[in-house]
């Protein structure tokens, strides 16, 4: 029978110059200078509070930023979002235009010279 892990929630939030940690389940804390280090001082504590070993237990870092951060972090992926539909949408006008060009009878070199493009993305564009 597999026996079960637990899982232990780390709680992770900047004060001043330090990371504070708290781990919920055994109603602990840490802290740690960087953040590369949280990982290892929640794990730390635990091992020492529960006498376990690392690979006896999960761990799962929840990290609360200001809101201040995340609302900067909203609106970068409204924005990231907004650039996607943008780029699809331009490379739609420059597949219109190299396909109105070869229409008129243009040859892929030739649309790529008066485009400003080489005339292998002009075949790209074509396809």
């Amino acid at each position: 029978m597999v026996e079960e892990v637990k899982t232990y929630h780390a709680e992770v939030t900047r004060d001043g110059k330090f990371w504070l940690i708290r781990v919920r389940e055994i109603n602990r804390s840490t802290q740690a200078l960087r953040y590369k280090d949280v990982e290892m001082m929640a794990s730390d504590l635990i091992e020492i509070m529960e006498d376990l070993r690392n690979d006896e237990y999960d761990l799962e870092l929840e990290v609360h930023l200001p809101s201040s951060v995340t609302d900067h972090q909203a609106r970068a992926e409204v924005l990231r979002e907004q650039a996607q539909r943008k780029q699809a949408e331009a490379a739609a006008e420059n597949r219109a235009a190299v396909q109105e060009l070869l229409a008129l009878g243009l040859s892929q070199r030739e649309a790529g010279e008066v485009l400003g493009v080489s005339f292998q993305r002009v075949s790209q564009l074509a396809k």
